[in-house]
């Protein structure tokens, strides 16, 4: 029978929970892909780009979005900060939470309680799936690439 000696162990250990929790991978700006993305019905994003940025429990998360049709373009900012709890309130009706669910970065947004979840992760091919999930709506998958 073969043993493992502890630094061996620990060392193995250690490279499997760095892998699997290497949240910097996500950093970065991200440019959606409208043409490999599913927006099952809804206004099609016509450009878009997600910025991830942090490092340990603070994380940023920005968003801009110009649909298909529209005038204007709308901004999202979300943050995290997961040593101190922090939600974002912005105005009597909207608050926002941003937090890691293992190797998924989860953005959910409460706004005249109505709940809104956006769930980002890493794709083998090197792309990030955003899956977007609103009350009344079927869920989207947005694809981005890397800027």
């Amino acid at each position: 029978m073969r043993t493992i000696t502890g630094a061996a162990l620990t060392a193995v250990l250690f490279a499997c929970s760095a892998f699997a929790h290497d949240h910097s991978a996500f950093n970065g700006t991200w440019t959606l892909v409208p043409v490999k993305s599913e927006f099952a019905g809804q206004p099609v994003i016509q450009t878009g780009n997600v910025t991830i940025s942090g490092e340990g429990d603070v994380i940023i998360v920005t968003r801009s979005f110009a649909y298909e049709g529209a005038s204007e373009t709308f901004f999202y900012k979300d943050m995290t900060d997961a040593e101190n709890n922090a939600t974002i309130h912005s105005g009597k009706d909207l608050k926002s939470k941003t937090k890691w669910d293992h190797d998924t970065l989860k953005v959910t947004t409460t706004q005249s309680g109505a709940i809104t979840v956006e769930s980002y992760s890493l794709a083998a091919d090197g792309t990030m799936l955003a899956s977007v999930l609103r009350p009344d709506h079927k869920p989207i998958t947005l694809v981005f690439e890397r800027k």
